[in-house]
């Protein structure tokens, strides 16, 4: 099936690009979750203004992601969670969690569709992720997860 990505997706495009996926990938995965719509003649008029959308909210410069990633690597972040007496949290941190505490912690605003969680957050301690701030650059953040 032919779609149009709306979203950065890790492995098969950015934002704007015209890609080829399997049927029920894109019906029960990037579809219902907005990362894409079906490509049509019609719907190709609407990819230069999604790709015109991705070049204002995109960072432009290696040198540019490199400043970020050094601000996300220097910073120190705690997120404060409700757990259980083993250490086991009450669910999972997710990445709009991490997003927030972050800004919260005096780093740099982050979108949560670019921080990759190698396997869900669900126990207490350090932990380490990752954020995609270019195709070539990736910073990683060291998460301490404490109970509240």
């Amino acid at each position: 099936m032919k779609i149009i990505l709306t979203h950065e997706v890790s492995g098969l495009g950015a934002a704007g690009d015209v890609v080829d996926v399997k049927d029920g990938y894109a019906r029960n995965y990037l579809i219902p979750r907005n990362f894409a719509i079906r490509w049509t003649k019609g719907g190709e008029k609407d990819v230069e203004q999604i790709r015109r959308a991705r070049k204002i909210h995109e960072i432009q410069t290696i040198e540019q992601a490199n400043q970020i990633k050094a601000q996300l690597e220097g910073v120190k972040v705690r997120l404060a969670v409700r757990s259980g007496d083993s250490g086991r949290l009450f669910g999972s941190v997710t990445p709009a969690d991490i997003a927030s505490a972050i800004k919260a912690s005096g780093g740099p605003e982050v979108d949560k569709r670019r921080i990759e969680l190698g396997a869900p957050i669900k126990t207490l301690g350090a932990h380490e992720t990752s954020v995609r701030l270019h195709p070539e650059v990736a910073a990683k953040v060291n998460i301490e997860v404490v109970s509240a």
